[in-house]
């Protein structure tokens, strides 16, 4: 599989950085994983919109799904001819919700163009050879981090003993988890303890008061990765007001494995 960024920014988009958005590619599948503000037009520059397989939608803030109002108008109302309707997987009534801004008219117009999978508890689905598995996190409002396994491939090495290269017959799989927004919970441990990497938010600067967090801060993300086991931890949705060469600092501070920054429009193998 491989992960391309398409904006990281929040709480709003900012001249060359879209809100949170991702394109994954892999086991014969697209899937763009959260629409924020400005990340619609970031897609294009690496596949067609016709062309996606699934929409994953961690939860509803405008920052993480707005632009799924523009791909409707895209998909509905423009010269593509999407080969299928386009899946959408999402919190609880989407649907109904954003028919609710777009007039009640829109409501059998967006069921024309997407096949709405609705998100209220763990559950998994399988896209293309792609399995994406989710499960609710702590962000206020319905929000759902995601898990998704590639299948498995033969890892080729090792020496025959005569010159050659032999074959293994180990078989791997690749496996990535996507936090969404959401506070430290067990539910993303959970749901990232079998990954490989961990594509972390960080929108907090420092620690909220009380018990109200509905983000992480640095040091969250680096144990929270830790608790999880993973070996690389991607950090995205950085606040506005903490610098990134700090944030990684902090991370590392908490968590041994590699550190890196989303970078929009750079593309990660997992």
């Amino acid at each position: 599989m491989q992960l391309t960024i398409l904006g990281t920014a929040t709480p709003y988009p900012v001249p060359g950085n879209a809100c949170s958005g991702y394109l994954l590619q892999g086991g014969g599948a697209s899937i763009w994983i959260d629409a924020g503000t400005g990340t619609l037009a970031e897609l294009q520059r690496h596949t067609p919109i016709e062309t996606l397989d699934a929409i994953f939608i961690s939860h509803r803030h405008a920052d993480h799904a707005a632009d799924l109002f523009v791909a409707y108008y895209a998909l509905k109302f423009s010269a593509l001819r999407p080969r299928a309707k386009i899946r959408v997987i999402g919190p609880e009534a989407l649907a109904d919700r954003m028919a609710d801004f777009l007039g009640p008219d829109a409501l059998q117009g967006l069921h024309e163009v997407f096949e709405f999978t609705e998100m209220n508890g763990w559950a998994d689905a399988v896209v293309g050879d792609l399995t994406l598995s989710w499960g609710p996190v702590a962000h206020g409002v319905p929000a759902f981090a995601l898990t998704v396994t590639g299948p498995a491939s033969a890892a080729i090495g090792g020496i025959d003993g005569i010159g050659g290269i032999e074959e293994s017959t180990t078989k791997r799989t690749s496996t990535f988890t996507y936090s969404g927004d959401t506070a430290p919970c067990i539910s993303l441990v959970e749901m990232a303890e079998e990954s490989t990497v961990l594509l972390c938010e960080a929108g907090y600067a420092r620690e909220a008061l009380g018990e109200n967090a509905v983000h992480h801060t640095p040091e969250d993300a680096g144990r929270t990765a830790t608790a999880a086991g993973v070996g690389t931890v991607i950090l995205t949705h950085i606040a506005d007001d903490l610098d990134v060469a700090d944030a990684a600092r902090r991370v590392g501070a908490h968590f041994a494995g590699e550190i890196v920054i989303a970078t929009p429009g750079n593309t990660y193998p997992i």
